[in-house]
This record gives structure tokens, C-alpha cells and sequence, in this order.
């Protein structure tokens, strides 16, 4: 099992890290806009979905390898540990983003935040409670086990409902079995 983790885990953090690297050169270009944040939560997420796809293939190659059968439990334990490996090389992608010329995220997020907030008619009031509010998150942010932390909650949310749902699907003798991956040489032998 620790061999399926590790390689899943790390294979789904390494593009999970190289899609955030992408995104932030789209952001920085100006192809995804932050002040219209949809974009940017669609794009983020379905990056995170696409690395986490990764989950359901360690499962489905850990039950194969084990007679074609996984218990639920069995797959949440492979699918969280696979998740876990890599929501903490995303973290540790955008902490190597964040030391390395991204400091001023915050900062720059904050200002386009408040700036947005103005364009969309928000009054004084509003506006005054949302500086005070993004810099405290900017203060919070400074410090690398609260910056750390909330990296990891971006994604591990997302890795848990892939987890669930790979767990349930490939409990399922009937799905994805291993015999249907063969090619048609392997069936006669």
C-alpha cells in the first residue's frame, strides 16, 4: 500500500503544484482577472479536481492488486493518504511561490478585494470593516504555520470528496474491473 500512496500522492501533487504555477502566470498576465474572482475559483478548482483524479486511480490500482476487491474503509485510508501526500506538495509549492516573489499576495489580493468592493457600490462602512478585515488576514498571513494551514484547506476538502467518492464507486467489483483494463492478448493467456 505505502508504494500506490506514495506514487499516486506524489504524481497527483506534482500537478496539482504545476497547475497552481500555471494559474498564477495566467493571473499575472491578466488571462484569469482576480477582480472577477469566478474565473479564478473555477479555474483553481477544477485544477485541484484534475490532480485529484489521481485518488481514484490509487485506489482502483490498490484494489486491483489486492484481487480485484476493496472495502470502503480500505479505500478512504489509501484515497486520504494519497490526498494528504498531495495537499502537502501543493502547500509546499505555494510556500516555494510565496518566498520566492509572491509575498506581496496578499497584499496586492487586498487592495483589488477593496478595490472591487468600491466599484460594486458597497458604502463607506463596508468598505472601512473590509480593510480591517484583510489587514488582519494580511498580518495572519506572515506567519508560515498559518499560511501553511490555509493552503492545506483549500485543497484537502476537494481531496476528501474525491476520497468518498472513489471509496464508494470502486468498492464495486463492477467497476472499472481489472479484466476490462486488459487488452485483448491478456484475455486468451
Amino acid at each position: 500500500m505505502a508504494r500506490i500512496v506514495l506514487v499516486f500522492g506524489l504524481i497527483s501533487g506534482a500537478i496539482a503544484a504545476a497547475l497552481m504555477w500555471i494559474m498564477l502566470a495566467a493571473m499575472k498576465s491578466g488571462a484569469i482577472d482576480l477582480e472577477h474572482g469566478s474565473m479564478a475559483y473555477v479555474s483553481g478548482y477544477a485544477s485541484m479536481i484534475i490532480s485529484l483524479s489521481l485518488v481514484f486511480f490509487g485506489v482502483k490500482s490498490y484494489r486491483d492488486n489486492n484481487g480485484g476487491h476493496i472495502t470502503f474503509l480500505k479505500g478512504l485510508q489509501v484515497g486520504i493518504l494519497i490526498g494528504l501526500i498531495s495537499a502537502v506538495c501543493y502547500a509546499a509549492s505555494w510556500e516555494v511561490y510565496f518566498r520566492t516573489g509572491g509575498s506581496k499576495f496578499m497584499q496586492e489580493y487586498s487592495q483589488k478585494y477593496v478595490e472591487h468592493m468600491k466599484q460594486n457600490g458597497a458604502t463607506d462602512v463596508q468598505i472601512a470593516n473590509a480593510q480591517t478585515e484583510m489587514e488582519n488576514m494580511t498580518e495572519l498571513y506572515k506567519n508560515f504555520f498559518f499560511r501553511f494551514g490555509l493552503t492545506l484547506m483549500e485543497i484537502l476538502p476537494v481531496a476528501i470528496i474525491v476520497t468518498v467518492l472513489s471509496a464508494a464507486l470502486l468498492r464495486k467489483r463492477d467497476v472499472l474491473p481489472a479484466e476490462a483494463t486488459r487488452g485483448p492478448a491478456s484475455a486468451h493467456s
